[in-house]
């Protein structure tokens, strides 16, 4: 079995990620490196930047579509689930943790977010990108946790509570 966290840049999807692997024993993986390694870049902005923004969900839908894995948790980027073709292999792949937290707090986390790699359309801002992306979130989640919790470890805890693990 697989475990996906997804939801919003800044969501807590890698630090919990580690560890609620650590916790089962299962290996990490971050499929943000997986896109950067296949399209020869230095970063996940640089590919965003010679992509665009669809191509760019069209190559991680591409990426997540190869992964083959048993025992690991994932933690893809947040466009993830806006390309069928990717959500449903993340939900293939195992039970599928939508992290979710208020825009408020995730405006107040992140600093970089033109620099994260996230394919933001001009003059798009994060409350606009929440708002379209919250519906494809719940769409996929098998389940939704809130991850505005004071530690990651304290959400990483409560996801093994409800896929009672």
């Amino acid at each position: 079995m697989n475990i996906t966290l997804i939801g919003m840049p800044g969501s807590g999807k890698s630090s919990v990620g580690r560890l609620l692997a650590q916790r089962l024993g299962y290996a990490f993986l971050d499929v943000d490196p997986l896109i950067v390694e296949r399209h020869a870049a230095a970063t996940l902005q640089e590919v965003l930047d010679r992509l665009g923004g669809d191509g760019f969900l069209d190559a991680e839908a591409d990426v997540i579509s190869s992964l083959s894995c048993e025992n690991t948790v994932l933690s893809p980027g947040g466009s993830a689930v806006l390309r069928e073709k990717g959500a449903l292999r993340l939900k293939e792949l195992g039970p599928v943790v939508y992290l979710e937290l208020p825009c408020a707090v995730l405006e107040k986390r992140l600093w970089n977010l033109k620099s994260r790699g996230v394919p933001l359309a001009p003059g798009q801002t994060l409350q606009n990108l929440y708002v379209q992306r919250k519906p494809f979130y719940e769409r996929y989640a098998d389940v939704t946790v809130a991850a505005d919790r004071p530690r990651a470890a304290d959400t990483a805890a409560e996801i093994l509570r409800v896929l009672e693990l």
